[in-house]
């Protein structure tokens, strides 16, 4: 709930607006129970706890990487499912990478979150749980969110948007729009939506192919939105909110990674500011898919085009770095709460 609905309800109650602000606070902090509430009279507390419930979020696995100190996280929802949490450490803060559905039915041939499809979407108060577990459980301060994780945030887009609201409040958590990132697979409808809210977050686009039979193969959301329209969408969405676009293209051996390839995204980026974050294949074990050898090559001749380029640091390593697998092999071990 926001602000505004929780005052509207201790309103409804007959209780004093600041109540609205009292609860809110403490949601935000973390607490797990009314009870905890302890400016609040004991009577509103028990009457709350009728009323309402908070969703909280456990545990299941923690792992934690001896190479960098990235932790991931798999976290049972209040019924049964299970998603992924990564919490990254860089010079400029404390990043978590967080779900936005439990699995995704988008199909990209390179991702262990979509084995098995999408179970169900995310509630706004289940995206924002994992920001708030991750940072009270690694007593880390977050500064930085990334909707990268399991799921496909413009397939939940109205949640995803009201997590967002919550999440930015000066109230809440304060975190920043320019210290957010939302990543897509495609889905240009989001885009174009998204981009009428005019906020000031990082778009990240998966883009993985420039041509649309490579990308129709390996990505089968191009079968609905061609490549060449998420371009032109992209366009679209600099000229709305004068926002640079992060393109995301993981390197696939012999897939995508020809310097023909490169010298198309050149082409489509060209007038329009954006820059390619290359991203060494993680190995998956269901997929036949393997990381390019020419990852450099490839980011050497995209500068040499006039497009900004860089490499992602590769983080966890060492933990199930793929997105998705830690959560694929806890079902694979058949248990009970995934």
């Amino acid at each position: 709930m926001t602000l505004e609905e929780i005052t509207r309800a201790m309103g409804e109650l007959g209780e004093p607006s600041f109540r609205g602000k009292q609860v809110f606070s403490w949601l935000h902090r973390g607490a797990s129970a009314f009870a905890e509430m302890d400016n609040l009279s004991k009577p509103l507390r028990e009457k709350l706890d009728g009323l309402y419930y908070i969703d909280r979020l456990r545990a299941v696995r923690k792992q934690t990487s001896r190479l960098d100190g990235t932790v991931k996280y798999l976290w049972e929802l209040g019924d049964g499912s299970c998603v992924e949490t990564v919490l990254m450490g860089y010079r400029h803060g404390n990043t978590v990478c967080v779900s936005s559905q439990v699995g995704c039915r988008m199909g990209c041939a390179f991702c262990a979150s979509t084995i098995g499809g999408k179970v169900r979407d995310l509630t706004p108060s289940e995206i924002l749980g994992q920001v708030l577990s991750t940072q009270m459980d690694s007593g880390r301060q977050i500064s930085n969110i990334v909707l990268m994780g399991i799921g496909e945030p413009m397939d939940n887009l109205d949640n995803v948007l009201r997590f967002l609201e919550l999440v930015n409040h000066p109230q809440g958590m304060d975190i920043g729009m320019r210290h957010i990132s939302l990543s897509t697979c495609g889905i240009i409808p989001g885009i174009r939506r998204l981009a009428e809210q005019r906020l000031q977050l990082t778009l990240s686009v998966s883009l993985h192919a420039p041509d649309s039979e490579t990308r129709s193969r390996i990505m089968p959301v191009n079968r609905a939105y061609d490549v060449d329209e998420l371009f032109a969408a992209c366009r679209d969405y600099f000229e709305q909110t004068g926002r640079r676009i992060s393109f995301e293209y993981a390197m696939i051996d012999g897939v995508n990674d020809a310097d023909w390839q490169a010298d198309l995204i050149a082409k489509n980026l060209r007038g329009m500011p954006g820059h390619v974050n290359l991203i060494p294949l993680n190995n998956v074990a269901e997929s036949p898919l393997k990381p390019s050898r020419r990852t450099r090559k490839f980011q050497e001749r995209l500068e040499s085009r006039g497009v900004t380029a860089t490499v992602r640091r590769s983080l966890g390593g060492d933990i199930d770095a793929s997105c998705g697998q830690l959560r694929r092999k806890a079902m694979e071990a058949g248990e009970r709460e995934c």
